[in-house]
Order: structure tokens, then sequence, then C-alpha cells
């Protein structure tokens, strides 16, 4: 019995992401071809992998077993190749690197640049991936190394998955210019009860953060606007229709706010997340041991 590597990965993906259709858009195909490859499966290896359960198709307990196993098969067969590729030689293969929206500009860019002109036959693939997304990002193999937050306790960190620390990023409140809070020195966030908000997108790790921080002050925020991107959030506040809750990263120099500490401290820890399988990888090894090194994160943001 010969396993195909891309029908292998096909079941991952429908055991990370949960429906053919899902599986299909990240492997660039049609839901029927996903369907085919995974039926062809099931008769190279002789076993049922799927079943039905009204419209949706699940892995069978046997199909649950192999998704798992595929991982890692998967994980080894790049770290084979990327061996065979870089004996003798400096690193080389691809790497794609997540990273959430405030961590591309300072974290990954920095590192990418620096590695594509050191290590020509490295590519990294930059990804925008968030801190909700990040670790089924690395679940479905669509992504090989992620930055995140381990502070995100709506989803835990996988057992399979290697952490490594990168830096911490104070959460501080931006408000407008003139707005009377940009005088004050570390902010009580019980003094902004009256005030209109710019969140991040629900069930988000900023919004679900901001949400609880002004709950744990004593009132409920309201929220006058969404964004999923923290530029659009700033441009809000600097128009003084707002103001928020950001990672001292996001805060981008060129936007007029001010931003103010708060009375009680709040830090995110940001880190690299990898599947283990994955970290014998030369390249991969290359990325995350730069992302450690790397000294452009820039420093806390401080009241303007």
């Amino acid at each position: 019995m010969t396993l195909n590597p891309v029908r292998l990965r096909l079941l991952s993906q429908l055991d990370a992401l949960g429906t053919i259709r899902a599986v299909a858009v990240a492997a660039h195909l049609s839901a029927s071809s996903v369907s085919q490859q995974l039926a062809v499966l099931e008769a190279e290896t002789r076993t049922r992998l799927l079943e039905r359960t009204g419209r949706r198709v699940r892995l069978t307990p046997t199909g649950l077993i192999l998704a798992r196993r595929a991982r890692a098969i998967l994980d080894h067969m790049d770290a084979v190749e990327a061996e065979l590729r870089g004996l003798g030689e400096e690193p080389a293969g691809s790497v794609r690197l997540g990273a959430f929206q405030s961590a591309i500009h300072g974290l990954a860019v920095p590192v990418v640049t620096r590695i594509s002109r050191s290590h020509p036959h490295v590519e990294v693939e930059l990804l925008e991936v968030e801190p909700h997304q990040s670790m089924q990002a690395l679940r479905a193999g669509d992504a090989d190394i992620v930055i995140t937050t381990t502070d995100f306790v709506e989803v835990p960190l996988d057992p399979d998955v290697d952490i490594v620390p990168l830096a911490t990023d104070p959460i501080v409140l931006v408000v407008p210019p003139g707005h009377p809070l940009a005088r004050r020195g570390p902010i009580d966030l019980a003094a902004c009860v009256d005030e209109s908000w710019a969140f991040d997108i629900p069930q988000s790790y900023m919004a679900n953060l901001a949400t609880r921080l002004c709950r744990q002050s004593g009132f409920e925020p309201r929220v006058v606007c969404r964004f999923s991107n923290y530029l659009m959030a700033l441009q809000h506040v600097e128009a003084g229709l707002s103001i928020a809750l950001l990672p001292g990263l996001a805060v981008d120099p060129r936007y007029r706010v001010a931003t103010q500490t708060l009375a009680a401290p709040v830090t995110r820890t940001i880190a690299a997340a990898v599947r283990r399988g994955s970290a014998s990888r030369t390249a991969v090894n290359l990325v995350v041991d730069a992302l450690r090194q790397n000294q452009d994160l820039p420093s806390a943001a401080s009241p303007l």
C-alpha cells in the first residue's frame, strides 16, 4: 500500500478545518475534487475513513487516527526533503510564517528581509494569521511557524507545539491627541465609562481582552465601530470618534494619537509556535532563530 501525500494532506486538513468546503478553499480545489481524492484514499487504504451525518461529512475513528498520523508523516517528509537539499550547503527551502497584523511590520518583515539577503535559497512566505486562527493554521499545515500570543486563553495551545518566547508587549489606551485623558498619568479604565470605543472584530484576541478589562472596571463599553485592521482603528481614534485599547506594537507613529499606560498594567506575551515535527527542518530553525534574535521590536508606546 502506497499513501499519496497529497491525499494525506487533504485528510489532515479535514481534521483541522472540519468541512469539505473549507478544505477545498484552502487547497484551491473544488469540493467534488476533494471528495474524489478522499474516496481514492479510502480505496488505497481499504478502510472507511469518512462517514456522513446529515449533509456533513466527518472522520471515522480510523480516519481520525490516520489524519493525525498524516500530519506527522508530512512533516517528516518535508524535513527529509529539506535535509537532502541542504546537505553540505546552506539552508534552503520554503517556510510559511504566519503573523498577526501588528507583528507583521515590527517582527516578521525585518526578519524576512534579513533572511532574503543572507540566505537567498530560503523563501519565507508571509501570511496574516491572527491569534485565534494560529493553532488551526499550524494543525492544517497552512503555516510552519506562527507568531502568536500565549495569552489568548480562549484557544488553548496544542500539546504537540513548541513555544519560543519572543517579547512582551503592553496594552495601552489610545485616545485623540486633544482628549482630556491624554494629559493624565496611567489610566484607570473606570474613567472611560462614558467613552465611545473602537473594537476589533468579535471573538478576536483584542476584542475579548478589551471587553474583559472594561467589565472588570465596572462598565459595559459602548462600541461604535469594529475593524479587523488596527490602522483603521487608529484613523477612527485620530478623527476624535472613539478611543481604543490596543497592543503597543500596533500603534503606528504615523497617526496623531496619544497613548497612555493602564493603572493596572496588562501585557501580552508574543511567541513563535512551531509543530514539533517541523522543527527539525533547517530552514524552519533558521527563521525561528532569526525571530528570537530580532532587535527591531519597537519599544513600548509612551504618552504623546
